[in-house]
């Protein structure tokens, strides 16, 4: 085989690859959406709730994440959780963003919290965006056109033996 066939079946196979290594991370971000949607909800009130400064290290620069504390009741058990989401707490550079947080839940507020079936220690109050199974396409489209590339790359080769 000449240089230039591999080199394009190389090519393909590993834009191929690619595409369907962000279509499997696509899709489990998407089942995990799902899932979440499925979890139990139950009556939340929001025992507390601020604006939090941290630092990753002391040469990072400033960031703010949200602080919330949420009681509920699962089986008869009272219980705290604090997670924003799957990821854990909301952070961001900008600290307009999470005092927007902070007054949509504010201490004393009734929330809805979903419940891990599976462990109901781990709670969330709002699940994960299934924007990637929409998405999800898009790799597709790599996975495609990598085979694409490698199949064009051998049939052309098979052809010119033929002639």
């Amino acid at each position: 085989m000449r240089a230039p066939t591999v080199f394009l079946i190389f090519l393909g196979l590993c834009t191929a690859a690619l595409g369907g290594l962000f279509t499997v991370l696509m899709w489990k971000s998407y089942a995990r959406a799902v899932e979440q949607r499925g979890w139990p909800q139950v009556d939340g009130l929001v025992l507390s709730s601020e604006v939090e400064e941290w630092r990753h290290d002391e040469f990072s620069p400033k960031g703010y994440r949200l602080k919330i504390l949420y009681g509920y009741e699962w089986n008869g058990e009272a219980k705290s959780g604090d997670r924003y989401d799957f990821r854990g707490n909301a952070s961001y550079k900008v600290r307009d963003r999470i005092e927007s947080m902070v007054k949509d839940l504010p201490a004393g507020a009734k929330t809805r919290v979903y419940v891990n079936p599976d462990n109901p220690d781990f709670t969330i109050l709002k699940p994960d965006s299934k924007a990637p199974g929409y998405s999800i396409w898009f790799p597709l489209l790599f996975v495609a056109g990598g085979m694409g590339i490698a199949v064009r790359a051998l049939t052309r080769r098979r052809s010119q033996l033929a002639a």
